[in-house]
């Protein structure tokens, strides 16, 4: 039985921690990212991890880092096996990497050296990757460059936005997880290098990026619409209010007029001028509203004519 410390902070990282709830290993602690503020009124929230952890009274730990040896040592006190990392989001010192006996292991969403870094999921929507999957590897200083123990992969289907590709994503690392701590040491063994010639970055999103450029094609468009959604969801101007636009694709129905132009609607979308080509919006959210279809915001407000975007 192995002595393990989890570390996660978001809902990505719950599946795999209730996989070592279930398992014969011995969960000694749990790291997540302390209690931070979220949502319209900045309440102070735990993490999905936390909360998990609390359920099982498990021991939580909630550092803001390892820069202090005293928290170094916190965790040589654990005297673990093994670190199992998901989506924890804090940088790991050597001093912590070498701490538990067979070091650290980290599942990360995407099919490695593709997308190392913060965004894997969205930035494979973005670029219009037709698979992706999980990878667990042995971690080191760098930043998702250690070896490859196992991966799974998984095709991505064209209507699929982040959300669900990461609802398909994180149960999937937590059963190569489980394949792997079968024996742990012999996995460790037969890691391989990855290639760093075939490796891209996924940096991490900022809600600029998420405002829609009409002058973009509208395929581009789409699938950023997908890869934005749940966060930081693709929004434009509309006079002087914010639309958000929560799902969207390509249309070729109608002809490319002016970009940001709403040339027609129909019960099934509005549709908008891009640069090359026409995006059908099929639901969106107006300043102060609830999120809706197409057609049932058209029932409040016409839009047919309106020009999106700065002017």
């Amino acid at each position: 039985m192995l002595k393990i410390i989890y570390a996660g902070t978001p809902e990505f990282a719950v599946p795999a921690l209730e996989s070592l709830l279930r398992c014969k290993h011995q969960l000694v602690a749990v790291y997540t990212q302390p209690d931070r503020p979220a949502g319209r009124g900045r309440k102070v929230h735990p993490s999905p991890v936390k909360i998990r952890a609390l359920e099982s009274a498990l021991m939580i730990r909630q550092p803001d880092s390892f820069a202090s040896e005293e928290e170094v040592d916190r965790l040589r006190a654990l005297n673990a096996d093994l670190m199992v990392v998901a989506a924890y989001g804090l940088l790991l010192p050597a001093a912590i990497l070498t701490a538990p006996r067979f070091g650290c292991v980290n599942i990360h969403a995407s099919l490695l050296p593709r997308w190392r870094g913060a965004s894997p999921i969205q930035q494979a929507i973005l670029a219009g990757d037709e698979q992706t999957g999980v990878t667990l590897m042995k971690m080191d200083e760098g930043l998702d460059t250690g070896a490859m123990i196992a991966n799974r992969k998984v095709a991505i289907e064209p209507d699929w936005n982040a959300a669900r590709l990461h609802d398909e994503l994180a149960p999937l690392g937590a059963e190569l997880l489980q394949e792997s701590l079968r024996d742990i040491e012999q996995a460790l063994r037969q890691a391989r290098p990855q290639d760093d010639t075939q490796a891209t970055y996924a940096p991490r999103l900022v809600k600029q990026q998420a405002e829609i450029d009409w002058n973009k094609p509208a395929a581009v468009l789409a699938r950023e619409v997908r890869a934005f959604n749940p966060w930081p969801v693709s929004h434009t101007r509309l006079k002087n209010d914010n639309l958000r636009v929560w799902s969207a694709a390509l249309s070729l129905d109608f002809k490319a007029r002016k970009p940001g132009l709403v040339v027609a609607h129909d019960a099934r979308g509005i549709y908008v001028s891009c640069a090359d080509s026409v995006l059908q919006v099929t639901e969106l959210q107006f300043a102060g509203r609830s999120r809706c279809s197409a057609s049932q915001a058209l029932n409040a407000r016409s839009l047919n004519g309106c020009l999106l975007g700065a002017q």
